[in-house]
């Protein structure tokens, strides 16, 4: 299964890219197919009324998502990747006051924004942890249409019938599905690996192949610049934002504070062999208070992991080696590529398979990216995301009160950091290793299936529960 460098990274806005970012999209698709042909629409019947149901861990952790706020925006016709994050509480207090939204190209529709997103806690929906129910009602309150979409993480959207087609098309040996006409369809490291000797080509290359099947050389890079662009935009917004962040933990952003104190050190010319470890993790705070905040973020592969990334390649670019705009291409094209092949495996889902599959996935891309860049071979490469990856198996998903804070924030910076090692050991070896790429992949996907469902972003377990003042 190819997934594009733009599926696996997207613009969006924070807390979460499977609570925010993919509810927006699920109303999104929704108001697309009202006005659509690709429904029983019966005869006279008038829309009049929207109402959405969210289930699972949507419906637990929602509120601190925002969720709520996501699926509201989304059915005003707000996208994730354009709505202006200043003006959105403008805009739910105008539909609260008037009592409906009306979307570009829609008659207005009634919808109380209390009453019409339902939490239902009580019944999950089959296909995903992350599931939603939209409806469309007319004046007597009668259901018109009745549509389920699941939000499997990194802002991906399905409906109940993708989903069961996703499924079946993760079992296609490679280059056997239609879709799949790109030069290097690889669907797993060793297959990666492989196509990688017999074409001599580097991970980064054949991905870049890959995607220019599908489009032009031009817009390939004009996309990777405004992915770094927004990421790196990111860090300097989260670096001069201030204050407590939204949602009642009173949690207070910290890495402008910490940006001070090492701008003050590194003028004192004092070595501090620590001093590489708080700059990472200064770099990935920023841009996970940032997207706590809501502000906008890339997913990487999602908002909850999205300050990995962005840190790891920043630090690079200022502090090892001038990556120029072909290595911060690079670095995007690679760990796109491992982050291909995690979910095409197994997933990047908080809910499915709890944070390992956020910050572990986030981790082993970003420890990609950087031995690519820094000249590893495609055996390091897999290495050192095999190395980054290793280590945070198990890693539940439990944030406190549902919000996006403790202690998503700081596993970020832990994230970064272990990345940068990960490299670093990878590099300083040949690629040999005990344990594939591809084993500790199918390693996280078990142990998420054995992992209880209070340790899977529904704030039932864990911290969530031990912290009691929250």
């Amino acid at each position: 299964m190819f997934l594009s460098v733009f599926e696996v990274f997207k613009i969006g806005i924070g807390p979460s890219s499977s609570h925010t970012m993919g509810p927006m999209s699920a109303a999104n698709r929704f108001l697309d197919l009202l006005v659509s042909s690709d429904w029983p629409r019966p005869v006279g019947a008038v829309v009049t009324h929207l109402q959405v149901s969210l289930h699972g861990s949507l419906a637990y952790t929602g509120v601190g998502h925002a969720t709520d706020r996501a699926v509201i925006l989304g059915l005003a016709g707000e996208r994730p990747d354009t709505v202006d994050p200043d003006r959105m509480d403008a805009v739910i207090a105008a539909i609260r006051e008037a009592g409906a939204v009306e979307p570009p190209g829609h008659p207005a529709y009634g919808f109380d924004c209390d009453a019409d997103v339902i939490f239902d806690k009580k019944e999950p929906l089959p296909g995903h942890a992350n599931g939603m129910t939209f409806y469309a009602l007319n004046a007597d309150g009668a259901v018109l249409l009745r549509q389920i979409y699941y939000s499997v993480g990194g802002g991906f959207v399905l409906t109940d019938t993708e989903l069961a087609a996703w499924k079946e098309q993760k079992d296609f040996p490679a280059g056997e599905s239609d879709a799949e006409k790109v030069p290097f369809p690889f669907r797993s490291a060793v297959e990666m690996l492989d196509m990688a000797k017999r074409s001599g080509m580097t991970i980064a290359a054949m991905k870049r192949a890959n995607e220019e099947a599908r489009m032009g050389r031009a817009e390939l890079d004009r996309g990777l610049d405004a992915l770094w662009d927004a990421m790196d935009g990111c860090i300097d917004r989260g670096l001069q934002g201030e204050g407590v962040l939204p949602g009642g933990l009173k949690v207070r952003r910290r890495a402008g504070q910490l940006y001070d104190k090492l701008s003050q050190a590194t003028l004192s010319n004092q070595f501090d062999p620590l001093m590489a470890n708080d700059w990472l993790s200064m770099f990935a705070m920023a841009v996970n208070e940032e997207n706590a905040a809501g502000g906008r973020v890339v997913t990487a592969p999602t908002n909850g992991a999205a300050g990995v990334v962005p840190a790891t390649l920043r630090y690079f670019s200022e502090f090892q080696n001038s990556a120029g705009k072909a290595g911060i291409r690079d670095f995007l094209l690679t760990a796109a590529a491992v982050g291909g092949i995690i979910k095409t495996n197994a997933s990047i889902s908080g809910a499915e398979v709890g944070c390992q599959g956020e910050v572990g996935s986030a981790s082993a891309m970003a420890a990609a990216g950087l031995a690519a860049v820094m000249g590893g071979t495609p055996e390091q490469v897999e290495n050192a995301a095999e190395i980054a990856l290793e280590h945070h198996l198990g890693m539940t998903c439990d944030p406190i009160a549902g919000l996006v804070q403790v202690p998503c924030i700081e596993r970020n910076a832990l994230g970064a950091v272990k990345a940068v090692t990960a490299a670093s050991l990878a590099l300083k070896g040949d690629g040999t290793h005990f344990v594939p790429l591809d084993n500790c992949i199918e390693t996280m996907r078990q142990t998420g299936n054995d992992m209880h469902e209070k340790y899977k972003e529904t704030s039932t377990g864990g911290l969530a529960v031990n912290v009691v003042d929250c």
